[in-house]
């Protein structure tokens, strides 16, 4: 893939983003696209990889994806974003608190015609869990 298909590939990823559409961002990786997701542990095929964006867009509804930087070599793709959010729905069997939520991401990818065909999501998970009241976080003196 060219940089500027690359290019192409991510900003549809942004509209599927700003639409909600889980699966319009299943459909931007092949369909035996291996993820390694913080919340999802190893997804393997849309159908995994779409259950995983819907369980975070229900968890936090206005969830708004917004992608900072991206790096491009050659197939390889990093993307780091920042997502923010209100905890407004059930996650890790947490109720909803209504809290708001920002965490940073890092998305490392390797694409192939046209498409997504493996990524690892890396997040401020433990940040995530102390905002949305999961851990406590111990105050510093």
């Amino acid at each position: 893939m060219t940089r500027d298909e690359i290019l192409a590939l991510m900003g549809r990823r942004n509209a599927a983003w700003a639409a909600r559409d889980t699966a319009a961002l299943a459909a931007l990786h092949t369909a035996d696209c291996i993820v390694h997701s913080p919340t999802g542990g190893l997804l393997t095929g849309r159908a995994e990889i779409e259950r995983v964006y819907r369980v975070l867009l229900t968890a936090f509804p206005d969830l708004v994806w917004q992608p900072q930087e991206t790096v491009i070599d050659n197939d390889r793709v990093v993307v780091l974003a920042k997502l923010v959010g209100t905890h407004a729905g059930e996650f890790f069997g947490l109720p909803p608190a209504g809290r708001h939520v920002e965490f940073e991401v890092a998305l490392v990818m390797t694409v192939a015609d046209g498409l997504i065909a493996s990524e690892r999501r890396i997040y401020d998970f433990t940040g995530l869990l102390v905002q949305t009241g999961v851990l406590r976080a111990k105050p510093t003196t």
